[in-house]
């Protein structure tokens, strides 16, 4: 969609001359600066229009920032500087920067000011800069949204952060011109690519029904352009343990692959629902409602996952065998000054890895673990 056909670094760029310090635009550049745009103003605007108010002065109990900021070393360190009002005070200007900051670059770009340009580039790079280190599991994400910001750099950005020097050569090439008819013929095709997803895109968050919008349906990941996520304080912290019983009767945490059983948060006091799922996919816990052939599937996967890894098939390892396990979601409220509820616990599903009938209902009155605290009955 976004080749640059006939532009200074395309693959047909040998057949002109070009200077390749001017801003290729093509219908792909224009989409996808519009396309941030819109997922920026999404984010901004779901926090603004927040119920609870969590991200304005007036947030109660506790501002978004405040529940946010608790997951690292970094974070705590900030939390420790800034206190919880120079939180509540910093909070609004997230949601204002998500929403004006792209507008402003675009607005930038059009009157030819490189200055606006960068100082929105460079600050929104700072919030993700800053998100990184302050929450977990954030580094990529963020890394990925720094990147997507490279698309507003103007013009010769080489030569103003001085990577690169003006070359006399490109003051003396004469650069190939095209009329309207060849822009049309060269960038045609993407362009009713593009206004096809971006209809296509319109139909799904306004028209399509809830059917249409299963994740089982491909064009819902391919049509779904929202970042609508962070928009409300975080209530509470969950996390996920799996105590299970091997063949040689030990107890042991199948979710974090660990050998001893821990009720505690995970992460420092810092908990999130992926802290200790040890690789796993993050959504992994939320497909718990799944039942029958499709429910089995779900959990005898960590059932061979923990065979395959500790290799029980191997010699004398039989005993490392996983017959049977709980999994347990752990909930814990956020408190003002870095606080934390006791811990609430519900159990999800009770697993038999030997058994292939796990969702039909049957007596397990010859249970001999007490899985939730790890000891013998």
């Amino acid at each position: 969609m976004f080749l640059p056909l006939d532009g200074a670094h395309a693959i047909d760029a040998k057949k002109y001359k070009y200077d390749h310090r001017k801003t290729f635009i093509s219908p792909g550049t224009i989409a996808l600066k519009v396309l941030i745009t819109w997922l920026y103003w999404d984010a901004g605007y779901g926090k603004y229009s927040d119920p609870l108010q969590g991200w304005t002065l007036n947030a109660k109990p506790l501002p978004a920032l405040d529940t946010y900021v608790r997951h690292t070393v970094v974070a705590r360190i900030m939390y420790g500087l800034l206190g919880p009002s120079g939180l509540r005070l910093m909070t609004p200007t997230v949601v204002y920067a998500e929403m004006f900051c792209a507008p402003v670059a675009l607005l930038g770009s059009l009157v030819g000011s490189k200055r606006i340009v960068y100082a929105t580039i460079i600050g929104m790079c700072s919030i993700h800069i800053g998100i990184a280190f302050t929450m977990r599991n954030t580094v990529l994400l963020s890394s990925v949204a720094c990147v997507a910001w490279c698309i507003f750099l103007p013009s010769g950005v080489g030569t103003d952060v001085g990577f690169s020097s003006e070359s006399k050569h490109y003051k003396r090439v004469k650069l190939h011109q095209h009329g309207a008819s060849t822009w049309a013929k060269r960038h045609g095709l993407s362009t009713l690519i593009i206004a096809t997803f971006a209809c296509g895109s319109v139909w799904f968050e306004m028209f399509s029904d809830q059917c249409n919008q299963s994740h089982k349906h491909i064009w819902s990941t391919l049509l779904h352009n929202r970042w609508n996520v962070f928009v409300g304080a975080e209530e509470y912290v969950t996390w996920e343990i799996a105590p299970g019983q091997l063949a040689d009767g030990s107890i042991v945490d199948v979710w974090s692959k660990s050998d001893e059983v821990n009720w505690n948060m995970p992460g420092a006091g810092a908990p999130c629902t992926s802290t200790a799922r040890a690789g796993r996919w993050r959504s992994y816990p939320y497909l718990a409602e799944l039942e029958g052939e499709d429910g089995e599937v779900l959990w005898s996967y960590l059932c061979r996952q923990w065979d395959e890894e500790n290799r029980v098939h191997e010699a004398g390892n039989e005993g490392k065998k996983l017959l049977k396990f709980n999994f347990f979601m752990l909930q814990a409220d956020v408190k003002p000054n870095m606080g934390f509820s006791a811990t609430r616990k519900r159990l999800i599903h009770s697993h038999d890895c030997l058994s292939k009938t796990n969702f039909v209902e049957k007596d397990d009155g010859n249970e001999t673990f007490d899985f939730a605290k790890g000891e013998e009955l």
